[in-house]
């Protein structure tokens, strides 16, 4: 796509004014003659899935892609959207239309980089337009009603499947529920202040842990340039003996390793040692996301990381909840 399209579709100047980005995702697709679903729907397209409404919408297509596809460069456009968007006085809220693969990680970023006054509400579908099942238009018109409620929190929030939820701690639990998203705990953000740097060229990678596994893809992507590296580990943050002795590797070299896990659900707690626990991963000097799993332990890290957050912010902002952790950075 060369850049960005816009379509005003309702302009009376009388109603409040959302703009409307879209993506691609699955929201924007449908059956080509192959059989594969793609983002084939423009802005005109999907604004016609909503009711009638008191509202003027505006319209821009950012990006057409399937979420799993992104990159964080993309989701670095799709913020820088999102922020421009923002600064339009005129404008009430901004409706995000994304796929549902990496929806969280693109709104936890815009989050953290905006920390925006405004509701910003990212929606999308985990059926194709034309599927039997296709809830793309209730999650749009549900995102809609929800940006434009009179006691609207400002800031990031997931409607979806009949609830709205804001993004810190989100994850997708399901490839075919309608109501596809959780969290992990009812906990505030412990980041309040912006972080506004791009991230879009910053390699942060995730590595997976298993039962056996080396450091082998730690130092492969050490030697491909990430400065940081989010460990998705097993249980409340554990691997093995030699994923330990590889972290600490990493930290001798200046990565900022932290450790997630690959169980959907529960507050992760470095108490395991025998080698390869939670205590020994923290020992070799490993941070451990108590809230986020990896795909959102990924963003914050590159935000932070892009900001020239020191490792002291970094550990406080993964490890403390929102009563302990300083509401400013330091001077």
């Amino acid at each position: 796509m060369q850049g960005h399209r816009a379509y005003v579709v309702t302009g009376t100047g009388q109603n409040p004014l959302l703009v409307v980005l879209t993506t691609g995702g699955t929201i924007a697709s449908s059956l080509d003659s192959d059989g594969a679903a793609r983002p084939n729907l423009g802005a005109a397209e999907l604004l016609s899935l909503l009711p009638p409404m008191a509202v003027d919408l505006r319209a821009q297509e950012v990006l057409a892609k399937d979420s799993a596809s992104l990159t964080l460069a993309d989701m670095q456009r799709i913020s820088d959207a999102v922020g421009a968007a923002l600064a339009d006085p005129q404008v009430t809220g901004v409706i995000a239309l994304h796929g549902t693969d990496a929806m969280e990680e693109t709104a936890l970023l815009v989050q953290l980089q905006h920390g925006p006054q405004k509701p910003v509400i990212f929606t999308g579908a985990q059926f194709a337009s034309d599927h039997p099942r296709s809830d793309g238009a209730r999650n749009f018109t549900d995102a809609v009603r929800a940006a434009l409620q009179p006691q609207a929190d400002p800031g990031v929030a997931l409607a979806f499947g009949g609830q709205v939820m804001p993004v810190w701690g989100l994850y997708k639990f399901s490839t075919d529920a309608p109501d596809a998203f959780r969290r992990v705990a009812d906990e505030g953000a412990t980041i309040s202040h912006p972080l506004p740097a791009p991230v879009s060229d910053l390699r942060v990678d995730i590595i997976a842990a298993h039962p056996g596994s080396d450091g082998l893809l730690l130092e492969a992507s050490l030697a491909a340039g990430a400065r940081g590296i989010v460990i998705a580990a097993l249980g409340s943050g554990n691997a093995t003996p030699e994923l330990v002795a590889a972290i600490a590797r990493a930290r001798n070299e200046g990565a900022v390793v932290v450790v997630s896990s690959r169980v959907p659900e529960g507050l992760l707690s470095p108490i395991y040692g025998g080698g390869g626990g939670g205590h020994d991963m923290r020992r070799a000097g490993a941070i451990h996301a108590r809230v986020l799993r990896p795909g959102q332990a990924r963003i914050l890290l590159a935000a932070m990381l892009a900001n020239g957050c020191c490792e002291t912010e970094i550990a406080n902002a993964f490890e403390g909840t929102p009563d302990t952790v300083p509401q400013s950075r330091p001077a």
